[in-house]
């Protein structure tokens, strides 16, 4: 989990080296978050042999694991660990590849000590980043601070759908955090879209649409 970041440590052992990733591209509702975590190479080895020794891609662990990973990226002296958000309404405007970037973009920004070196990214390249990165396929399960940075996403994320269920509990956001689930589509069906669905995604845009007979 380590080999990506020891490359660019190798010969640049002070290299403020920053790890992104995003949750949400997929769903129906909510929003797109990015999270973002940079750390020393010193502070990122003690941790891997240690308080994040299992830490890997978000989506494998389950509820508790991600909570703690994020307790401790949050927590720890030494850790700078920022998120970016893109709403369902600005996703609508500029669509979900253009949003997820400039998440990233936000979170990397966010970074409480500025803007990094250089950022490992999850995927394909990003446009818009304000720093140079290397795009990693599958990253989130390959580098460590890859990984990090998609527990800042998910859990932040998740917490956001938490917050809309209470605010539209007839969705199941809680259950489902906006993805298409049967669940989802049978209450889109029978309530429509409310103001946090996605209307440029194609179940929810359907809805929108006259019923032809």
């Amino acid at each position: 989990m380590l080999t990506f970041e020891k490359q660019f440590w190798s010969s640049h052992p002070a290299l403020r080296l920053a790890g992104i990733d995003e949750a949400g591209r997929g769903p129906l509702a909510g929003p797109v978050v990015a999270g973002c975590v940079c750390m020393s190479q010193e502070l990122a080895q003690s941790l891997y042999l240690g308080a994040l020794a299992n830490l890997t891609d978000s989506k494998k662990l389950t509820a508790p694991e991600r909570e703690a990973f994020y307790a401790i990226l949050t927590t720890t002296p030494g850790i700078e660990a920022a998120v970016g958000i893109s709403e369902a309404v600005e996703i609508d405007q500029i669509n979900i590849l253009r949003a997820t970037h400039l998440a990233m973009a936000r979170a990397v920004t966010a970074l409480s000590e500025g803007i990094p070196a250089h950022a490992l990214v999850d995927g394909l390249p990003v446009r818009g980043l304000p720093c140079p990165s290397t795009a990693i396929v599958k990253g989130d399960a390959k580098s460590f601070l890859v990984a990090a940075g998609s527990i800042m996403a998910k859990v932040t994320r998740d917490r956001i759908m938490l917050n809309l269920d209470a605010q539209y509990p007839q969705y199941g956001f809680a259950k489902h955090k906006g993805y298409p689930t049967p669940e989802h589509f049978d209450a889109l069906h029978t309530f429509g879209a409310c103001p946090v669905h996605r209307r440029s995604f194609a179940p929810v845009a359907d809805l929108d649409q006259p019923l032809l007979f």
